[in-house]
């Protein structure tokens, strides 16, 4: 069995579940949540959706935290579209993790998600369609120009391999350098 089948958060609503274990990962959503929504009003003040925003969350997990980071994404849009005189575009989330995550666990919380969503703001929750689509970052996830905005809050330091090329002793591709700023290449990173 490959490490992207094998890697991936303790499932579940148990003791020991990340649905249970995550707080610190909740306070990052919340304190991130300001720059989200700076970076959402640029782009959709930028974009023309033909019928649908189409968003993915890299690296989800499992629990209640999926739902605040998507919850927030939606709020962003629904105020920025009532700000920018715009109707609010269908919206359409994938939620993205490893092979091995647990996603039953977030759809059975999606009927009360869905009841929060039409108590908070009466949205008809058919404008919001969540999916999910496992896989890795080291293949295609998803068709591509196809994703309007990507989210990812705790996953990229989870890498399920090394990155191609990184581990050639005769060129490393950092050059020994950890910094990266404006006049680095992107490949010093």
């Amino acid at each position: 069995m490959t490490m992207e089948h094998i890697l991936h958060m303790k499932g579940g609503v148990g003791e020991t579940s990340y649905a249970n274990n995550s707080s610190l990962q909740r306070k990052v959503i919340m304190k991130v949540k300001t720059i989200m929504e700076e970076n959402l009003k640029l782009y959709m003040c930028n974009t023309t959706f033909n019928s649908s925003c189409k968003i993915a969350d890299l690296g989800c997990s499992s629990g209640p935290n999926t739902l605040l980071s998507i919850l927030n994404i939606l709020n962003i849009i629904h105020n920025i579209g009532f700000k920018l005189s715009n109707e609010t575009p269908v919206i359409q989330i994938y939620l993205n993790d490893l092979f091995g995550n647990d996603f039953n666990t977030i759809f059975k919380l999606l009927p009360d998600f869905y009841k929060i969503i039409e108590q908070e703001r009466g949205d008809n929750i058919r404008e919001c369609f969540i999916n999910a689509t496992p896989g890795n970052f080291y293949g295609r996830i998803f068709p591509k120009n196809y994703i309007n905005f990507f989210h990812s809050s705790y996953c990229l330091h989870w890498l399920s391999q090394a990155p191609k090329d990184s581990t050639k002793k005769a060129k490393p591709l950092n050059k020994g350098k950890y910094l990266c700023n404006k006049n680095k290449p992107s490949i010093s990173i």
